[in-house]
């Protein structure tokens, strides 16, 4: 069992920067794939950034690529999302979730566990 716990969203301007953090407890955080992934209101949640544990590959959907980075440190039991050049489309409650494997890293049913979210709030 592994227990996620997001913080650091808020409310920034647009091109504004804001770091979401994931802590883990429970079981050996390195050996999961971490992701986040968002859910905007009347929208389905969606991928946004998966690390895998052993390789640290990172993926993205596309409309991040080049603003958001995904990193982790397996001796904090911690996973990051630092996410700069925000717009207000990236306003959502943002969730960590975690996995054993990498196979379909963006698909949200493949992750086991799940934090509770953290709100994202860009103003234009």
């Amino acid at each position: 069992q592994v227990q996620l716990v997001e913080s650091g969203g808020g409310l920034v301007q647009a091109g504004g920067s804001l770091r979401l953090s994931c802590a883990a407890s429970g079981r050996t955080f390195s050996s999961y794939t971490m992701g986040w992934f968002r859910q905007a209101p009347g929208k389905e949640r969606e991928f946004v950034a998966a690390i895998t544990w052993s390789s640290g590959n990172t993926y993205y959907r596309g409309s991040v690529t080049g603003r958001f980075s995904i990193s982790r440190d397996n001796a904090k039991s911690t996973g990051y999302l630092q996410m700069n050049s925000l717009k207000p489309e990236d306003t959502a409650v943002y969730y960590c979730a975690a996995r054993v494997g990498s196979i379909g890293i963006g698909e949200q049913n493949q992750y086991n566990y799940w934090g509770q979210g953290t709100q994202v709030t860009i103003s234009s």
